[in-house]
């Protein structure tokens, strides 16, 4: 993807982010995950953006204390005032070899807001990749979905 349409944040996890278990908390991960997408859609819009909505947030395993985890926020469709932002995070236990696994996902919908918090038009995003491609098109599918439910 596009390294303006892309952003990877990594950080270990420290035991401040878990719970006496030592597992992390789940709200730890998304205030991550919730980061990451601003900062994608920043970098895209070149303006402030706010979360509208998120998506099949979904925790594949338990990220532990003293685990790297890398947060990788791609934006795959853009609509006239959003971005959906596929986020997904990958968790690696720095003590075993290639034991990396995607830990949780999820779609953030970003809005780009003017200087009075008003939504304001972002420029449109054409994939390039036949990944992107393929991303775009399940996104274009989702959000159309979304708005029939809606009716």
């Amino acid at each position: 993807m596009d390294v303006k349409n892309q952003i990877v944040m990594s950080q270990v996890m420290m035991p401040h982010h878990a719970n006496a278990l030592g597992v992390v908390h789940g709200g730890e991960m998304v205030k991550f995950m919730d980061t990451a997408a601003a900062a994608v859609a920043m970098r895209y819009s070149k303006s402030d953006c706010v979360t509208a909505r998120v998506d099949e947030m979904s925790f594949h395993f338990p990220v532990h204390v003293g685990d790297l985890v890398v947060c990788t926020a791609s934006i795959v469709y853009v609509g006239r005032t959003s971005m959906e932002v596929l986020v997904t995070v990958d968790a690696e236990n720095l003590k075993s070899e290639g034991n990396t696994q995607v830990a949780l996902s999820a779609y953030f919908t970003m809005v780009c807001i003017d200087e009075t918090g008003r939504p304001q038009e972002v420029k449109p995003y054409m994939p390039q990749t036949a990944d992107e491609k393929v991303l775009y098109e399940q996104a274009k599918a989702y959000i159309e979905r979304k708005k029939a439910f809606r009716k």
